[in-house]
């Protein structure tokens, strides 16, 4: 069942994405070769709880970070540790933020440096797929419209939509009905209403769809060792439009 959010539970969601949103954009700008995975998770979770806020992964069924931290070929769900970042890789940060009982999660995948040709391609389509699928969070279109939007623009680059990953409902807990694959038929699913809350996830490999799970159990690389982006944003669905809850981009803040 989608659970619909009020005007104020919006607002209260807005406040947890609002630290989200500013620590993915602390962590962009320390990200630097040299600098080791768990160092971005304890300036994350020093930077959450600085704010009230609860590092909304860390424990989760387990998960011992307060970010997942997924460079080069690891799409989501990346433990951090002692990898160090090195000039040329892409680092996909994902966060989630408890405030009040109230959840946002956002992720951005960041360049070291200057990157290959593939790499910044990938990341301008995944990124250019996210906005693509906001537009279409408006009341009466369907969940398939913004799926679509997600494959339509990735496919167009030639690069492939995880199927076994997608994104969620948000609210009171971290994942909500409905799915929100990034796949899809236009004018199918769940007819969109005022008040669902939806995060926005493109996962995207630079090769073949196919993942596969590592051996600590929680970290997802893609099957063929090609590079994979993600990019994500908390989104409320109003009579006026999309409302971006997350807003990591400087532009948007």
């Amino acid at each position: 069942m989608i659970v619909k959010k009020t005007q104020a539970e919006i607002e209260k969601m807005a406040a947890a994405g609002q630290i989200a949103a500013g620590c993915l954009r602390m962590l962009r700008e320390i990200c630097k070769p040299g600098v080791k995975t768990i160092e971005l998770d304890s300036a994350a979770e020093e930077y959450i709880q600085s704010r009230d806020g609860i590092p909304a992964f860390k424990g989760y069924r387990g998960f011992p970070g307060s970010i997942c931290a997924s460079p080069n070929s690891t799409v989501v769900h990346g433990i951090p540790g002692p990898y160090e970042l090195m000039r040329g890789d892409i680092i996909t940060i994902d966060v989630g933020v408890e405030l009040d009982g109230w959840m946002a999660d956002a992720a951005i995948t960041v360049p070291i440096g200057q990157v290959g040709a593939i790499a910044k391609q990938l990341l301008d389509a995944t990124l250019d797929s996210l906005y693509k699928a906001i537009e279409e969070c408006r009341p009466g279109n369907k969940l398939g419209d913004v799926s679509n939007a997600v494959q339509t623009r990735i496919e167009k680059d030639g690069f492939s939509v995880i199927r076994s990953l997608v994104g969620h409902g948000i609210g009171n807990d971290l994942h909500e009905d409905p799915q929100v694959p990034n796949f899809g038929v236009p004018n199918r699913g769940p007819e969109l209403e005022a008040g669902y809350v939806l995060a926005i996830e493109p996962m995207v490999n630079a090769g073949g769809q196919t993942v596969r799970v590592g051996s600590d159990n929680w970290a997802v690389h893609t099957e063929d060792g090609s590079l994979a982006a993600h990019f994500e944003h908390t989104i409320a669905i109003t009579e006026d439009g999309p409302r971006i809850l997350t807003p990591w981009d400087e532009e948007e803040a």
